[in-house]
């Protein structure tokens, strides 16, 4: 097949079209080279996906410390939150932890 005989196919006569060059050219330029290319545009609804699951979360963990702080906020509940967590104390007081067997954590035995 020569080259005359493949400028008599009407796909090429399409395909070597200056505007079709062109916009080929374009559309490429676009994809992949632009500083708005569709890469960076996929990257950056990634990011923006994981940027909304992290806010997500955030907000029920707000959610969740408001609780306590509102919880907190009375004196009976601070008392008894500073004794279970911080195993603080009165004056003249002793505490006796009681730990279960199952509850520790021990060493594997060799």
């Amino acid at each position: 097949m020569a080259f005359k005989d493949l400028k008599q196919k009407k796909w090429f006569k399409i395909m070597t079209n200056m505007y079709v060059l062109v916009l080929s050219v374009f559309v490429v330029w676009m994809l992949f080279f632009d500083t708005n290319s569709l890469l960076i545009h996929l990257e950056l609804r990634k990011e923006i996906k994981k940027l909304e699951k992290t806010q997500d979360f955030l907000k029920n963990e707000i959610a969740r410390d408001k609780k306590i702080i509102e919880k907190l906020s009375d004196e009976d509940e601070l008392e008894r939150f500073a004794r279970e967590e911080y195993y603080l104390k009165k004056k003249n007081e002793e505490i006796y932890l009681i730990e279960y067997e199952d509850s520790l954590k021990l060493k594997d035995k060799e």
